[in-house]
């Protein structure tokens, strides 16, 4: 797979500029960057400046509204519901978790839901956001229908991910995974990269298991309201399939329902001018279980004896939830982060669209290994 290597900062540069050419305003464009760089920097690769092509159609088919304001339409001292009017996903939830934490500093625990949202980027960074304030934060989205459930071949549900983190040391325990087996943007990695699937995440168009990333993609984006990708646990329930499945379903009811927004089947279509997507987020003073500090101080005190467990390989240490990112980000803010070539022709082919000097951006690159995917833009 040929990546070219940027800094963060120039990722940063080009993102905000990128935004700000697409309407938002400097602290608006600072925010959605903000987000796609975290996931870059903690080696989120589906979710960082892999997604700018998502939001350039979804911006240019109107999905997603650059002047829209969040509205709060219902609310009580512990919860509030917040219509996003379609605006962009990561500003409706950096607000929504605002509130939530406000209200949590307040009267100990609060939760907050949100209709008629766009794409909200990696769920752990709203988690991040409680952690780094002392809480501790849960975040869920639901999406486009892209899961087949467990006895399915027709996808109803999304990739529905789920997040949680709580302030610990030396690392927060800090856990963001999607309820399928993969995000779909993972798939369109793999799809860059010329790569298969591995055995147990897709489905084709008639419900049997497909290596071909172009070809369950197709199922997807083609709407053809069969295949898919499969939920945590595989395609059978002696594998855990409904596991993923049911853990899906708390995401939906926890951000749908609560919401009076529209599930992952009907999302696009009920939300008229905009994509529909549905968030929560949930927050807890640990104040109201008892002395935080206390609280902070056992959790460390359990991640590390879960890191010093006896290891199936003593070449290969044991992670806790979050580690990773963090050791990831601190490399990658030394090193650079290594972006997909195919990803670094449409960040180019974004800079044309807006008239940015693609060159000042992104460098005189050779794009000739890049792959020529369904996600250029035309």
């Amino acid at each position: 797979m040929a990546t070219i290597n940027y800094s963060a900062a120039q990722l940063e540069r080009f993102c905000r500029d990128a935004f700000k050419k697409f309407g938002f305003t400097e602290k608006e464009a600072e925010q959605i960057t903000d987000v796609l760089l975290l996931a870059d920097l903690y080696g989120v690769q589906s979710h960082g400046t892999q997604r700018l092509v998502r939001y350039h159609k979804s911006l240019e088919k109107g999905c997603v509204k650059p002047d829209a304001k969040p509205e709060i339409i219902f609310e009580t001292p512990v919860s509030a519901v917040i219509d996003a009017h379609a605006g962009m996903g990561q500003l409706v939830s950096i607000y929504a978790m605002n509130l939530a934490i406000e209200k949590a500093k307040r009267v100990g625990m609060a939760m907050v839901s949100v209709r008629n949202s766009n794409h909200f980027g990696i769920a752990g960074y709203y988690t991040k956001m409680a952690c780094d304030a002392g809480m501790i934060g849960l975040a869920c989205t639901n999406s486009e229908s892209i899961m087949v459930h467990t006895g399915s071949r027709q996808a109803i549900l999304g990739s529905n991910p789920i997040a949680f983190a709580m302030p610990a040391e030396p690392y927060p325990f800090w856990f963001d995974a999607a309820t399928t087996v993969v995000p779909k943007g993972k798939l369109e990695v793999y799809h860059k990269a010329g790569k298969p699937l591995h055995d147990g995440w897709g489905v084709d168009e008639n419900g049997e298991v497909c290596n071909d990333a172009e070809r369950v993609l197709g199922c997807i984006d083609g709407k053809k309201g069969v295949g898919g990708i499969l939920p945590v646990g595989g395609a059978e329930e002696a594998s855990g399939s409904h596991k993923g499945y049911g853990f899906s379903m708390i995401c939906e009811i926890l951000c749908s329902i609560t919401s009076g927004g529209a599930t992952s089947n009907h999302h696009k279509r009920q939300a008229g001018e905009g994509a529909g997507t549905c968030h929560a987020f949930m927050v807890m003073d640990p104040a109201v279980f008892g002395d935080p500090n206390t609280m902070k101080e056992q959790l460390s005190t359990f991640l590390t004896e879960l890191r010093m467990a006896k290891r199936a390989n003593e070449d290969q240490p044991i992670y806790t939830h979050g580690e990773k990112e963090i050791l990831s980000a601190e490399q990658r803010r030394k090193n650079g982060i290594d972006v997909d070539v195919s990803t670094v022709l449409e960040m180019v082919n974004i800079c044309k669209y807006l008239g940015m000097d693609s060159v000042e951006y992104l460098g005189d690159v050779d794009l000739s290994q890049a792959k020529q995917t369904t996600y250029d833009i035309k």
